[in-house]
Protein backbone atom coordinates (compact mmCIF):
# COMPACT_ATOMS: atom_id res chain seq x y z
CA UNK A 1 0.00 0.00 0.00
CA UNK A 2 2.68 2.39 0.83
CA UNK A 3 4.47 2.04 -2.81
CA UNK A 4 0.97 2.63 -4.10
CA UNK A 5 0.34 5.72 -2.12
CA UNK A 6 3.64 7.04 -2.74
CA UNK A 7 3.32 6.03 -6.37
CA UNK A 8 -0.25 8.38 -6.48
CA UNK A 9 1.47 11.51 -5.05
CA UNK A 10 4.24 11.66 -7.46
CA UNK A 11 1.08 11.47 -9.92
CA UNK A 12 -0.57 14.51 -8.33
CA UNK A 13 2.71 16.54 -7.59
CA UNK A 14 3.79 16.28 -11.25
CA UNK A 15 -0.22 17.72 -12.04
CA UNK A 16 0.21 20.32 -9.69
CA UNK A 17 3.45 21.35 -11.25
CA UNK A 18 2.11 21.25 -14.81
CA UNK A 19 -1.23 22.98 -13.56
CA UNK A 20 1.07 25.79 -12.16
CA UNK A 21 3.82 25.59 -14.74
CA UNK A 22 0.87 26.22 -17.82
CA UNK A 23 -0.72 28.91 -16.20
CA UNK A 24 2.86 30.92 -15.62
CA UNK A 25 2.39 31.07 -11.91
CA UNK A 26 4.32 29.86 -8.92
CA UNK A 27 2.69 27.32 -6.72
CA UNK A 28 1.35 28.78 -3.91
CA UNK A 29 -1.23 27.97 -0.58
CA UNK A 30 -3.97 30.65 0.42
CA UNK A 31 -5.07 31.58 -3.17
CA UNK A 32 -7.45 34.34 -2.60
CA UNK A 33 -9.40 32.95 -5.69
CA UNK A 34 -10.33 30.54 -3.57
CA UNK A 35 -13.39 31.26 -1.31
CA UNK A 36 -11.84 28.58 1.51
CA UNK A 37 -9.23 31.13 1.98
CA UNK A 38 -10.78 33.59 3.88
CA UNK A 39 -11.62 30.88 6.65
CA UNK A 40 -8.76 29.65 7.09
CA UNK A 41 -6.80 31.74 9.98
CA UNK A 42 -3.43 30.06 8.74
CA UNK A 43 -4.07 32.54 5.75
CA UNK A 44 -4.30 35.54 7.20
CA UNK A 45 -1.39 37.00 6.79
CA UNK A 46 -1.83 39.71 9.25
CA UNK A 47 -1.27 37.28 12.38
CA UNK A 48 2.03 36.25 13.75
CA UNK A 49 3.27 33.83 11.96
CA UNK A 50 3.80 31.16 14.73
CA UNK A 51 0.04 31.37 15.51
CA UNK A 52 -1.00 31.01 11.51
CA UNK A 53 1.79 27.47 11.69
CA UNK A 54 -0.50 26.11 14.67
CA UNK A 55 -3.63 26.92 13.06
CA UNK A 56 -2.55 25.06 9.81
CA UNK A 57 -1.70 21.95 11.84
CA UNK A 58 -4.55 21.27 14.04
CA UNK A 59 -6.86 21.23 10.64
CA UNK A 60 -4.41 18.23 9.74
CA UNK A 61 -5.45 14.64 10.01
CA UNK A 62 -2.65 11.73 11.05
CA UNK A 63 -2.26 10.92 7.29
CA UNK A 64 -1.50 14.57 6.20
CA UNK A 65 1.02 15.63 8.75
CA UNK A 66 2.77 12.63 7.40
CA UNK A 67 2.21 13.35 3.74
CA UNK A 68 4.24 16.23 4.67
CA UNK A 69 7.38 15.14 6.23
CA UNK A 70 9.06 14.01 2.83
CA UNK A 71 10.65 16.57 0.22
CA UNK A 72 7.87 15.82 -2.05
CA UNK A 73 5.36 16.71 0.14
CA UNK A 74 2.02 16.96 -1.70
CA UNK A 75 -1.09 19.25 -1.92
CA UNK A 76 -4.09 19.03 0.58
CA UNK A 77 -6.42 20.66 -1.70
CA UNK A 78 -9.38 20.47 1.00
CA UNK A 79 -7.24 23.23 2.78
CA UNK A 80 -6.06 25.12 -0.01
CA UNK A 81 -2.06 24.04 0.46
CA UNK A 82 -0.46 23.76 -2.57
CA UNK A 83 2.42 20.57 -2.87
CA UNK A 84 5.79 21.70 -2.54
CA UNK A 85 9.78 20.66 -2.80
CA UNK A 86 12.09 21.04 -0.40
CA UNK A 87 15.13 20.20 -2.59
CA UNK A 88 16.16 22.26 -4.96
CA UNK A 89 19.84 22.80 -5.36
CA UNK A 90 21.97 26.50 -5.64
CA UNK A 91 25.57 25.42 -4.71
CA UNK A 92 27.15 28.17 -7.25
CA UNK A 93 24.18 29.14 -9.36
CA UNK A 94 20.31 27.81 -9.63
CA UNK A 95 21.13 23.71 -10.40
CA UNK A 96 19.61 21.63 -12.33
CA UNK A 97 20.11 19.27 -9.97
CA UNK A 98 17.52 18.20 -7.05
CA UNK A 99 13.74 18.32 -7.73
CA UNK A 100 12.15 21.80 -7.46
CA UNK A 101 14.12 23.68 -10.51
CA UNK A 102 12.71 22.75 -14.20
CA UNK A 103 14.41 24.56 -16.91
CA UNK A 104 11.86 23.55 -19.09
CA UNK A 105 9.78 27.00 -19.63
CA UNK A 106 10.80 30.35 -20.50
CA UNK A 107 13.96 29.93 -18.26
CA UNK A 108 16.18 27.72 -19.96
CA UNK A 109 19.31 28.81 -18.13
CA UNK A 110 20.88 30.84 -15.31
CA UNK A 111 23.79 32.25 -14.18
CA UNK A 112 27.17 29.87 -13.81
CA UNK A 113 29.12 31.05 -10.97
CA UNK A 114 33.13 30.15 -10.21
CA UNK A 115 32.44 26.64 -8.58
CA UNK A 116 33.18 27.61 -4.62
CA UNK A 117 36.71 26.24 -3.73
CA UNK A 118 37.65 28.79 -6.79
CA UNK A 119 35.55 31.59 -5.54
CA UNK A 120 36.94 30.67 -2.11
CA UNK A 121 40.17 31.72 -3.57
CA UNK A 122 39.94 35.44 -4.62
CA UNK A 123 39.53 35.73 0.23
CA UNK A 124 37.01 38.35 -1.05
CA UNK A 125 33.56 38.45 1.21
CA UNK A 126 32.25 40.79 -0.03
CA UNK A 127 32.23 39.00 -3.77
CA UNK A 128 30.71 36.08 -1.71
CA UNK A 129 27.87 38.39 -0.42
CA UNK A 130 27.30 39.77 -3.95
CA UNK A 131 27.26 35.80 -5.47
CA UNK A 132 24.77 35.33 -3.17
CA UNK A 133 22.30 38.28 -3.31
CA UNK A 134 22.45 36.96 -7.23
CA UNK A 135 21.58 33.39 -6.95
CA UNK A 136 18.56 34.72 -4.14
CA UNK A 137 17.68 36.67 -6.91
CA UNK A 138 17.17 34.14 -9.96
CA UNK A 139 15.85 31.91 -8.19
CA UNK A 140 13.21 34.22 -6.76
CA UNK A 141 12.92 34.84 -10.76
CA UNK A 142 12.45 31.63 -11.41
CA UNK A 143 9.71 30.54 -9.08
CA UNK A 144 7.85 33.81 -9.67
CA UNK A 145 7.87 32.62 -13.23
CA UNK A 146 6.40 29.49 -12.38
CA UNK A 147 9.35 27.13 -13.12
CA UNK A 148 9.90 26.33 -9.45
CA UNK A 149 7.98 23.82 -7.00
CA UNK A 150 9.89 25.44 -4.07
CA UNK A 151 12.56 27.94 -2.56
CA UNK A 152 14.73 25.51 -0.33
CA UNK A 153 18.09 25.60 -1.62
CA UNK A 154 20.42 23.30 -0.28
CA UNK A 155 23.23 25.21 0.01
CA UNK A 156 26.34 25.84 0.76
CA UNK A 157 28.02 23.02 1.33
CA UNK A 158 30.58 24.36 4.38
CA UNK A 159 32.27 21.03 5.30
CA UNK A 160 36.06 20.99 5.79
CA UNK A 161 38.19 19.94 3.24
CA UNK A 162 40.07 18.08 5.01
CA UNK A 163 41.25 14.87 2.74
CA UNK A 164 42.88 16.68 -0.23
CA UNK A 165 41.38 13.53 -2.08
CA UNK A 166 37.83 14.13 -0.91
CA UNK A 167 35.38 14.07 -4.14
CA UNK A 168 33.42 16.93 -3.39
CA UNK A 169 36.07 18.88 -1.94
CA UNK A 170 35.36 21.08 -4.85
CA UNK A 171 32.01 22.34 -3.84
CA UNK A 172 33.33 24.03 -0.06
CA UNK A 173 35.49 26.94 0.85
CA UNK A 174 38.36 24.56 1.89
CA UNK A 175 40.30 23.52 4.43
CA UNK A 176 40.34 26.21 7.33
CA UNK A 177 37.05 26.61 9.87
CA UNK A 178 37.31 30.58 9.63
CA UNK A 179 37.19 30.76 5.80
CA UNK A 180 34.39 28.45 5.57
CA UNK A 181 32.43 30.26 8.14
CA UNK A 182 33.03 33.63 6.68
CA UNK A 183 31.80 32.21 3.53
CA UNK A 184 28.96 30.54 5.00
CA UNK A 185 27.61 33.74 6.86
CA UNK A 186 27.88 35.82 3.29
CA UNK A 187 26.78 33.43 1.03
CA UNK A 188 23.66 32.89 3.38
CA UNK A 189 22.93 36.60 3.86
CA UNK A 190 23.34 37.53 -0.29
CA UNK A 191 20.90 34.26 -0.60
CA UNK A 192 18.23 34.77 1.92
CA UNK A 193 18.49 38.71 1.38
CA UNK A 194 19.80 39.72 4.48
CA UNK A 195 21.98 42.82 5.00
CA UNK A 196 25.65 42.09 4.33
CA UNK A 197 26.23 45.01 7.57
CA UNK A 198 24.05 42.38 10.13
CA UNK A 199 20.67 43.55 10.31
CA UNK A 200 17.60 41.14 11.01
CA UNK A 201 15.99 40.12 7.51
CA UNK A 202 12.77 42.69 7.57
CA UNK A 203 9.65 40.41 9.57
CA UNK A 204 11.81 37.42 9.16
CA UNK A 205 10.93 36.98 5.43
CA UNK A 206 13.34 35.00 3.02
CA UNK A 207 13.87 35.80 -0.61
CA UNK A 208 15.09 32.33 -0.86
CA UNK A 209 16.27 29.62 2.00
CA UNK A 210 19.84 28.71 2.38
CA UNK A 211 20.80 25.29 4.18
CA UNK A 212 24.01 24.62 5.55
CA UNK A 213 25.46 20.89 4.79
CA UNK A 214 26.72 18.51 5.68
CA UNK A 215 26.15 18.61 9.74
CA UNK A 216 28.89 17.21 10.50
CA UNK A 217 32.39 16.15 10.42
CA UNK A 218 31.77 14.57 6.91
CA UNK A 219 34.75 14.43 3.68
CA UNK A 220 34.70 10.94 2.78
CA UNK A 221 32.39 9.75 -0.26
CA UNK A 222 33.66 6.45 -1.73
CA UNK A 223 37.45 5.46 -0.68
CA UNK A 224 39.66 2.65 -0.20
CA UNK A 225 36.52 -0.01 0.72
CA UNK A 226 34.92 3.11 3.24
CA UNK A 227 31.93 4.59 1.92
CA UNK A 228 29.63 7.74 3.74
CA UNK A 229 26.81 6.04 4.35
CA UNK A 230 28.66 3.46 6.88
CA UNK A 231 31.64 5.71 7.90
CA UNK A 232 32.01 6.34 11.26
CA UNK A 233 34.40 9.70 11.94
CA UNK A 234 36.05 9.09 15.49
CA UNK A 235 36.56 12.76 16.19
CA UNK A 236 37.70 14.56 19.52
CA UNK A 237 35.78 17.20 21.54
CA UNK A 238 38.14 19.45 20.57
CA UNK A 239 38.77 18.60 16.82
CA UNK A 240 35.03 18.98 16.68
CA UNK A 241 34.84 22.17 18.42
CA UNK A 242 37.95 23.85 17.00
CA UNK A 243 37.56 22.11 12.96
CA UNK A 244 34.46 20.87 11.83
CA UNK A 245 31.69 22.95 14.21
CA UNK A 246 32.68 26.59 13.80
CA UNK A 247 31.48 26.72 10.27
CA UNK A 248 27.91 25.88 10.96
CA UNK A 249 27.95 27.75 14.65
CA UNK A 250 28.99 31.13 12.31
CA UNK A 251 26.25 29.91 9.31
CA UNK A 252 23.29 29.57 12.13
CA UNK A 253 24.24 32.67 14.75
CA UNK A 254 25.93 35.15 12.63
CA UNK A 255 24.47 34.19 8.91
CA UNK A 256 20.68 33.08 10.23
CA UNK A 257 20.50 30.17 7.83
CA UNK A 258 17.01 29.11 7.74
CA UNK A 259 17.95 25.26 7.16
CA UNK A 260 20.92 22.70 8.22
CA UNK A 261 21.22 19.47 6.04
CA UNK A 262 22.71 16.44 8.64
CA UNK A 263 24.97 13.89 7.12
CA UNK A 264 24.76 10.36 6.48
CA UNK A 265 27.59 9.36 8.53
CA UNK A 266 28.00 8.51 12.38
CA UNK A 267 30.05 10.41 14.55
CA UNK A 268 31.73 8.62 17.26
CA UNK A 269 29.35 5.97 16.60
CA UNK A 270 25.77 7.74 16.49
CA UNK A 271 24.33 8.65 13.00
CA UNK A 272 24.32 12.41 12.82
CA UNK A 273 20.51 12.48 11.71
CA UNK A 274 19.68 10.86 15.10
CA UNK A 275 22.02 13.03 17.39
CA UNK A 276 19.82 14.50 19.62
CA UNK A 277 22.82 16.37 21.53
CA UNK A 278 23.77 17.61 18.05
CA UNK A 279 20.47 18.65 16.57
CA UNK A 280 18.54 19.83 19.42
CA UNK A 281 21.33 20.46 22.45
CA UNK A 282 24.25 22.12 19.95
CA UNK A 283 22.08 23.20 17.17
CA UNK A 284 18.96 24.49 18.67
CA UNK A 285 19.77 25.16 22.00
CA UNK A 286 23.02 26.26 22.25
CA UNK A 287 23.21 28.57 18.99
CA UNK A 288 20.15 29.36 18.84
CA UNK A 289 18.78 27.95 15.23
CA UNK A 290 15.25 28.45 15.00
CA UNK A 291 14.75 26.90 10.76
CA UNK A 292 14.28 23.50 9.74
CA UNK A 293 16.73 20.26 9.39
CA UNK A 294 16.70 17.90 6.25
CA UNK A 295 18.09 14.95 6.18
CA UNK A 296 20.35 14.20 3.85
CA UNK A 297 18.53 11.90 0.78
CA UNK A 298 17.95 8.38 2.20
CA UNK A 299 20.24 9.07 5.25
CA UNK A 300 17.42 8.10 7.36
CA UNK A 301 16.44 4.58 5.49
CA UNK A 302 20.63 3.82 6.24
CA UNK A 303 20.37 4.15 9.35
CA UNK A 304 18.15 0.83 9.60
CA UNK A 305 19.05 -0.15 6.23
CA UNK A 306 23.12 0.11 6.06
CA UNK A 307 24.52 0.92 9.59
CA UNK A 308 22.07 -1.30 11.31
CA UNK A 309 21.49 1.57 14.29
CA UNK A 310 18.04 0.61 14.24
CA UNK A 311 16.08 -2.44 14.85
CA UNK A 312 13.51 -1.27 12.85
CA UNK A 313 12.20 0.80 10.33
CA UNK A 314 10.08 2.35 12.69
CA UNK A 315 13.14 3.10 15.04
CA UNK A 316 15.15 5.00 12.70
CA UNK A 317 11.97 7.14 12.43
CA UNK A 318 11.59 7.66 16.40
CA UNK A 319 15.43 8.10 16.28
CA UNK A 320 15.94 11.09 13.60
CA UNK A 321 12.11 12.69 14.94
CA UNK A 322 13.28 12.71 18.56
CA UNK A 323 16.76 14.08 17.74
CA UNK A 324 15.30 17.38 16.32
CA UNK A 325 15.43 16.39 12.19
CA UNK A 326 12.24 17.82 10.32
CA UNK A 327 11.76 17.18 6.58
CA UNK A 328 13.51 13.73 5.09
CA UNK A 329 14.91 13.52 1.50
CA UNK A 330 13.24 9.98 0.29
CA UNK A 331 10.06 8.35 1.32
CA UNK A 332 11.21 6.53 4.67
CA UNK A 333 9.05 8.64 6.96
CA UNK A 334 6.11 8.56 4.32
CA UNK A 335 6.40 4.69 4.51
CA UNK A 336 6.57 3.74 8.37
CA UNK A 337 5.66 6.97 10.52
CA UNK A 338 2.05 5.78 10.61
CA UNK A 339 3.42 2.13 11.98
CA UNK A 340 5.81 4.27 14.50
CA UNK A 341 2.50 5.87 15.66
CA UNK A 342 0.45 2.62 16.05
CA UNK A 343 3.51 1.29 18.13
CA UNK A 344 3.99 4.41 20.16
CA UNK A 345 7.35 4.91 19.08
CA UNK A 346 6.12 8.14 18.24
CA UNK A 347 4.16 10.61 19.36
CA UNK A 348 1.83 12.78 17.31
CA UNK A 349 3.37 15.64 19.01
CA UNK A 350 7.00 14.63 17.66
CA UNK A 351 4.81 15.26 14.65
CA UNK A 352 3.59 18.53 15.23
CA UNK A 353 7.52 19.50 16.45
CA UNK A 354 8.63 18.91 12.71
CA UNK A 355 5.38 19.81 10.81
CA UNK A 356 6.00 23.86 12.87
CA UNK A 357 9.21 24.12 11.90
CA UNK A 358 8.30 23.08 8.31
CA UNK A 359 5.66 25.36 7.77
CA UNK A 360 6.92 27.93 9.48
CA UNK A 361 10.09 28.28 6.94
CA UNK A 362 7.03 28.07 4.01
CA UNK A 363 5.30 30.96 5.69
CA UNK A 364 8.45 33.20 6.23
CA UNK A 365 9.20 32.47 2.41
CA UNK A 366 5.74 34.23 2.01
CA UNK A 367 3.94 31.05 0.12
CA UNK A 368 0.83 31.49 2.72
CA UNK A 369 0.50 35.09 1.52
CA UNK A 370 -1.13 34.87 -1.74
CA UNK A 371 0.39 35.43 -4.78
CA UNK A 372 3.96 35.86 -4.35
CA UNK A 373 4.05 37.79 -7.75
CA UNK A 374 2.05 40.64 -5.71
CA UNK A 375 4.05 40.51 -2.31
CA UNK A 376 8.01 42.30 -1.38
CA UNK A 377 9.26 40.01 -4.16
CA UNK A 378 7.19 39.44 -6.49
CA UNK A 379 8.61 42.46 -8.45
CA UNK A 380 11.73 40.03 -9.44
CA UNK A 381 11.08 38.05 -12.79
CA UNK A 382 12.60 36.20 -15.64
CA UNK A 383 14.84 39.09 -16.68
CA UNK A 384 16.68 39.37 -13.48
CA UNK A 385 17.64 35.35 -14.19
CA UNK A 386 21.06 35.74 -16.59
CA UNK A 387 21.12 39.30 -16.70
CA UNK A 388 24.18 41.25 -17.63
CA UNK A 389 25.06 42.17 -14.26
CA UNK A 390 25.30 38.72 -13.01
CA UNK A 391 27.09 37.70 -15.80
CA UNK A 392 29.77 40.63 -15.26
CA UNK A 393 30.17 38.97 -12.17
CA UNK A 394 30.40 36.06 -12.67
CA UNK A 395 33.34 36.96 -14.87
CA UNK A 396 34.84 39.00 -11.96
CA UNK A 397 34.57 36.19 -9.47
CA UNK A 398 36.64 33.98 -11.98
CA UNK A 399 38.98 36.26 -12.49
CA UNK A 400 39.62 37.47 -8.59
CA UNK A 401 39.50 33.62 -8.02
CA UNK A 402 41.92 31.95 -10.55
CA UNK A 403 45.69 32.08 -8.99
CA UNK A 404 49.16 32.83 -10.50
CA UNK A 405 51.44 29.66 -9.44
CA UNK A 406 54.30 30.52 -11.59
CA UNK A 407 55.89 33.00 -13.61
CA UNK A 408 59.41 32.52 -14.42
CA UNK A 409 61.04 34.77 -16.76
CA UNK A 410 57.60 37.20 -16.78
CA UNK A 411 56.15 35.20 -19.62
CA UNK A 412 53.00 36.51 -18.73
CA UNK A 413 51.37 38.56 -20.30
CA UNK A 414 51.30 37.86 -23.21
CA UNK A 415 51.73 40.91 -25.94
CA UNK A 416 48.51 41.71 -28.10
CA UNK A 417 50.39 41.13 -31.61
CA UNK A 418 48.50 39.99 -34.11
CA UNK A 419 51.36 38.58 -35.87
CA UNK A 420 52.07 35.84 -33.11
CA UNK A 421 51.26 32.09 -33.33
CA UNK A 422 49.64 30.08 -30.80
CA UNK A 423 48.70 26.14 -30.54
CA UNK A 424 46.32 25.30 -27.37
CA UNK A 425 46.67 21.77 -26.29
CA UNK A 426 44.76 20.14 -23.61
CA UNK A 427 41.42 18.07 -23.02
CA UNK A 428 40.51 20.60 -21.04
CA UNK A 429 41.44 23.41 -23.38
CA UNK A 430 37.89 23.12 -26.01
CA UNK A 431 35.18 22.28 -23.52
CA UNK A 432 33.23 24.52 -21.35
CA UNK A 433 31.50 21.91 -18.94
CA UNK A 434 34.34 21.10 -17.07
CA UNK A 435 34.22 24.62 -16.06
CA UNK A 436 30.94 24.14 -14.03
CA UNK A 437 32.28 21.43 -11.98
CA UNK A 438 29.30 20.09 -9.81
CA UNK A 439 25.63 20.44 -8.76
CA UNK A 440 25.78 22.89 -11.65
CA UNK A 441 23.13 23.89 -13.88
CA UNK A 442 22.61 25.34 -17.59
CA UNK A 443 25.15 28.35 -17.79
CA UNK A 444 23.64 31.83 -20.00
CA UNK A 445 26.89 31.03 -22.18
CA UNK A 446 29.29 29.09 -23.01
CA UNK A 447 32.70 30.11 -24.48
CA UNK A 448 35.99 27.56 -24.25
CA UNK A 449 39.38 28.92 -23.04
CA UNK A 450 40.02 28.26 -26.74
CA UNK A 451 37.18 30.13 -28.37
CA UNK A 452 38.54 33.21 -25.70
CA UNK A 453 42.35 32.49 -26.64
CA UNK A 454 41.14 32.87 -30.91
CA UNK A 455 39.51 36.34 -30.12
CA UNK A 456 43.43 37.74 -29.25
CA UNK A 457 45.06 35.70 -31.93
CA UNK A 458 43.39 34.98 -35.10
CA UNK A 459 46.13 32.24 -36.30
CA UNK A 460 45.49 29.57 -33.39
CA UNK A 461 46.00 26.05 -33.83
CA UNK A 462 44.65 23.40 -31.63
CA UNK A 463 44.76 19.64 -30.99
CA UNK A 464 43.41 17.72 -27.71
CA UNK A 465 46.54 15.42 -26.63
CA UNK A 466 44.48 12.88 -24.64
CA UNK A 467 40.53 12.13 -25.73
CA UNK A 468 39.66 11.99 -22.43
CA UNK A 469 41.04 14.06 -19.00
CA UNK A 470 41.96 10.31 -18.16
CA UNK A 471 44.64 10.46 -20.87
CA UNK A 472 45.50 6.97 -21.21
CA UNK A 473 46.11 7.74 -24.99
CA UNK A 474 47.94 10.52 -25.39
CA UNK A 475 48.80 11.92 -29.26
CA UNK A 476 51.72 12.77 -27.98
CA UNK A 477 53.86 13.58 -31.77
CA UNK A 478 51.11 15.32 -32.75
CA UNK A 479 51.26 17.45 -30.12
CA UNK A 480 54.79 18.21 -30.26
CA UNK A 481 54.44 18.67 -33.87
CA UNK A 482 52.26 21.82 -33.05
CA UNK A 483 54.32 23.01 -30.13
CA UNK A 484 56.95 23.21 -32.08
CA UNK A 485 55.47 25.29 -35.08
CA UNK A 486 53.76 27.53 -32.65
CA UNK A 487 55.35 30.72 -30.75
CA UNK A 488 53.55 30.60 -27.61
CA UNK A 489 51.90 27.18 -26.33
CA UNK A 490 48.84 26.95 -23.64
CA UNK A 491 48.17 23.61 -22.29
CA UNK A 492 44.53 23.10 -20.47
CA UNK A 493 45.01 20.10 -18.59
CA UNK A 494 43.86 18.77 -14.68
CA UNK A 495 40.67 16.71 -13.46
CA UNK A 496 36.89 17.11 -14.43
CA UNK A 497 33.92 15.39 -12.66
CA UNK A 498 35.17 11.62 -14.08
CA UNK A 499 38.15 11.93 -12.09
CA UNK A 500 36.47 13.67 -8.80
CA UNK A 501 32.42 14.03 -7.86
CA UNK A 502 30.15 13.25 -5.10
CA UNK A 503 30.62 8.97 -4.62
CA UNK A 504 33.83 9.40 -6.28
CA UNK A 505 37.33 10.00 -4.16
CA UNK A 506 40.53 10.20 -5.63
CA UNK A 507 43.00 7.48 -4.47
CA UNK A 508 46.66 9.99 -4.88
CA UNK A 509 47.22 13.57 -6.33
CA UNK A 510 48.88 12.86 -9.44
CA UNK A 511 47.59 14.08 -12.93
CA UNK A 512 45.79 11.29 -14.45
CA UNK A 513 47.14 8.53 -16.98
CA UNK A 514 49.73 10.59 -19.56
CA UNK A 515 48.83 13.73 -18.62
CA UNK A 516 52.55 14.50 -17.38
CA UNK A 517 54.35 12.88 -19.72
CA UNK A 518 52.35 14.67 -22.04
CA UNK A 519 53.43 18.25 -20.27
CA UNK A 520 56.59 17.26 -20.10
CA UNK A 521 56.86 16.51 -23.63
CA UNK A 522 55.46 19.25 -25.43
CA UNK A 523 57.32 21.55 -22.99
CA UNK A 524 60.81 20.39 -24.24
CA UNK A 525 59.56 20.61 -27.63
CA UNK A 526 58.13 24.23 -27.77
CA UNK A 527 60.39 27.11 -28.95
CA UNK A 528 59.73 29.02 -25.69
CA UNK A 529 58.79 28.47 -22.04
CA UNK A 530 54.39 27.35 -22.22
CA UNK A 531 51.89 28.02 -20.17
CA UNK A 532 50.51 25.34 -18.35
CA UNK A 533 46.55 25.78 -17.53
CA UNK A 534 44.82 23.29 -14.28
CA UNK A 535 41.59 23.03 -14.19
CA UNK A 536 40.58 20.92 -10.77
CA UNK A 537 38.59 21.56 -7.75
CA UNK A 538 40.94 19.28 -5.49
CA UNK A 539 44.79 19.30 -5.70
CA UNK A 540 47.11 17.90 -7.89
CA UNK A 541 51.30 17.34 -7.71
CA UNK A 542 52.64 19.48 -9.82
CA UNK A 543 56.16 19.28 -8.40
CA UNK A 544 57.27 18.19 -11.79
CA UNK A 545 56.78 21.15 -13.70
CA UNK A 546 57.79 23.54 -10.35
CA UNK A 547 61.17 23.75 -11.53
CA UNK A 548 61.10 23.09 -14.91
CA UNK A 549 62.07 25.98 -16.63
CA UNK A 550 60.37 24.99 -20.17
CA UNK A 551 57.02 25.49 -18.21
CA UNK A 552 57.50 29.31 -17.68
CA UNK A 553 53.73 29.93 -16.09
CA UNK A 554 51.18 27.69 -14.68
CA UNK A 555 47.21 29.03 -13.87
CA UNK A 556 44.99 26.98 -11.32
CA UNK A 557 41.46 27.73 -12.47
CA UNK A 558 39.24 25.62 -10.40
CA UNK A 559 35.86 25.31 -12.35
CA UNK A 560 35.43 28.61 -12.74
CA UNK A 561 32.11 28.83 -14.11
CA UNK A 562 30.58 29.99 -17.53
CA UNK A 563 33.09 32.92 -17.61
CA UNK A 564 35.94 30.65 -17.32
CA UNK A 565 37.46 30.81 -20.24
CA UNK A 566 36.89 34.37 -21.08
CA UNK A 567 38.62 35.39 -17.63
CA UNK A 568 41.55 32.73 -18.31
CA UNK A 569 41.92 34.80 -21.55
CA UNK A 570 42.26 38.12 -20.35
CA UNK A 571 44.62 36.79 -17.74
CA UNK A 572 46.85 35.90 -20.21
CA UNK A 573 46.61 38.18 -22.14
CA UNK A 574 47.01 41.09 -19.30
CA UNK A 575 43.73 42.56 -19.20
CA UNK A 576 43.24 41.36 -15.93
CA UNK A 577 46.29 41.31 -13.38
CA UNK A 578 45.88 37.72 -10.67
CA UNK A 579 48.62 39.66 -8.80
CA UNK A 580 46.25 41.64 -6.88
CA UNK A 581 44.29 39.36 -4.85
CA UNK A 582 43.44 41.83 -1.87
CA UNK A 583 43.55 39.22 1.27
CA UNK A 584 42.15 41.96 3.64
CA UNK A 585 38.67 41.50 2.52
CA UNK A 586 38.08 38.54 4.69
CA UNK A 587 38.11 41.40 7.34
CA UNK A 588 34.95 42.62 6.50
CA UNK A 589 32.86 40.21 8.60
CA UNK A 590 35.57 38.66 11.13
CA UNK A 591 35.58 40.55 14.64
Amino acid sequence: MGEVHSHRIKILLLIEFLVYAESNGPPYSCDSSNPLTKSFRFCDAKLPINKRVQDLISRLTLDEKISQLVNTAPAIPRLNISAYQWWSEALHGVSRHGKGIRFNGSIASATMFPQVILTAASFDASLWYRIGQAIGEEARGVYNAGEAMGMTFWAPNINIFRDPRWGRGQETPGEDPLVAGEYAVTYVRGIQGDSFEGTQLKDGHLKASACCKHFTAHDLDNWNGFDRYMFDANVTKQDLADTYQPPFKSCVQKGQASGIMCAYNRVNGVPNCADYDLLTTTARGQWGFNGYIASDCDAVAIIHDNQGYAKLPEDAVADVLKAGMDVNCGSYLMKYTKSAVEKKKVLESDIDRALNNLFLMRMRLGLFNGDPKKLEFGNIGPDHVCSQKHQDLALEAAKKGIVLLKNSANLLPFSKINAMSLTVIGPNANTSQTFLGNYEGFPCKNITVLQALQKYVNHTTYHEGCSFVNCTNAAIDKAVHLAKEADYVVLVMGLDQTQEREKHDRTDLELPGNQEILITSVAQAAKGPVILVLLCGGPVDISFAKGNPKIGSILWAGYPGEAGGTALAEIIFGDHNPGTLQLQHLKIISP
